[in-house]
């Protein structure tokens, strides 16, 4: 599965992760106060896909239009040093849009052969802006990439780049023209990210400081190498039994069939193994960015409903009784 490599559980540090840790810490910060520099009033989505990245995972953006979304990926993309491309996904756009396709070439000699070119997909940091304005057809063309981190045109196979990420935002699914995305490529996302409106005090520094001469502007502050050595580490931290407990617990939870059977009943599915493993990757991820070698149960709620709300969904009758899957994810992690 996506997120499944290597134990899980371990309680000690060794050397290695120790001397790991200390040069990336730095680095992270750093980083963490760049982005902040340029995204005024979103320190919880911006930490959010910050976990996202270092979990070595793809994210969803999810908010109305003006919300700072598109800048947010760009900006992560320049301070991370990241080769990054945006696709604007519309209705008439098609997979070989975003894979490639291959072309009849004729040599000198009239001699003829295909040759692939590549798709934007073919990036570090892929946006995929306004991802559910597209077909389902083309959506689900990202499905093997985020999963597979490689595709497959015309019967061959194609490498992606490493580090591979897909941050998507995607527009309120109530909103005109746009398409839901299929539960399995929901499933792919390691975060649903919820983007509301800034503050008053974080909408006032917008105003003054974008409505000037110039805009605040992104920095590099991290490459490639480092960013691979921040992920390679973020699998070595070691989670404590207490801590894998609680991710049982909450995703076991949050299921119809022998999960809290209050809950349960108001389900139409829940989530799978991949959230459990999900879930593991970004605690991790998120006491790191916190400046810690080692994640806690606190670490489990906070990132709960980000993990969990794209993986669940509630019945009819629930949702006329005004139930909620924010609300029922809620009432899990005060359990724990």
């Amino acid at each position: 599965m996506a997120q499944g490599a290597g134990p899980a559980s371990t309680t000690s540090l060794d050397d290695g992760i120790v001397a790991t840790a200390e040069s990336c810490l730095a680095a992270i910060r750093e980083a963490r106060e760049a982005i902040h520099g340029v995204i005024f009033g979103q320190e919880k989505i911006v930490d959010l896909a910050l976990v996202t990245i270092l979990a070595g995972g793809h994210g969803l953006l999810v908010g109305l239009p003006g919300l700072a979304k598109t800048k947010l990926v760009e900006t992560l993309g320049t301070v991370l040093g990241l080769d990054a491309r945006r696709v604007q996904f519309t209705p008439d756009l098609m997979p070989s849009d975003i894979l490639g396709t291959e072309i009849l070439d004729e040599d000198a000699e009239r001699r003829r052969s295909f040759r692939f070119v590549k798709g934007p997909v073919f990036t570090q940091l892929l946006m995929a802006d306004e991802i559910n304005r597209a077909s389902p057809r083309t959506q689900s063309a990202l499905l093997q990439a985020m999963q597979e981190h490689f595709v497959s045109v015309a019967g061959e196979r194609h490498d992606l780049p490493r580090p591979f990420h897909v941050l998507a935002t995607q527009n309120p699914i109530e909103q005109e023209g746009t398409y839901p995305l299929p539960e399995a490529q929901l499933d792919r996302f390691l975060l649903e990210i919820d983007v509301g409106y800034p503050d008053r005090a974080a909408e006032r520094r917008i105003l003054i400081e974008t409505t000037g001469v110039e805009d605040a502007r992104a920095q590099t502050v991290m490459n490639t190498e480092q960013l691979l050595t921040a992920q390679r580490l973020v699998r070595r931290l070691p989670v404590g039994d207490a801590v894998v407990d609680a991710i049982l617990d909450l995703v076991r939870s949050a299921r119809p069939e022998g999960g809290d059977p209050a809950v349960g009943k108001k389900l139409l599915w829940g989530p799978g193994p991949r959230a459990s493993q999900a879930l593991t990757l970004a605690v991790r991820a998120r006491a790191l960015i916190e400046g810690r070698v080692a994640p806690s149960v606190a670490d489990v709620k906070a990132l709960a409903e980000p993990v969990l709300k794209h993986r669940m969904a509630v019945t009819f009758a629930a949702r006329a009784d005004g139930e909620t899957v924010t609300g029922l994810i809620g009432q899990l992690v005060a359990k724990l």
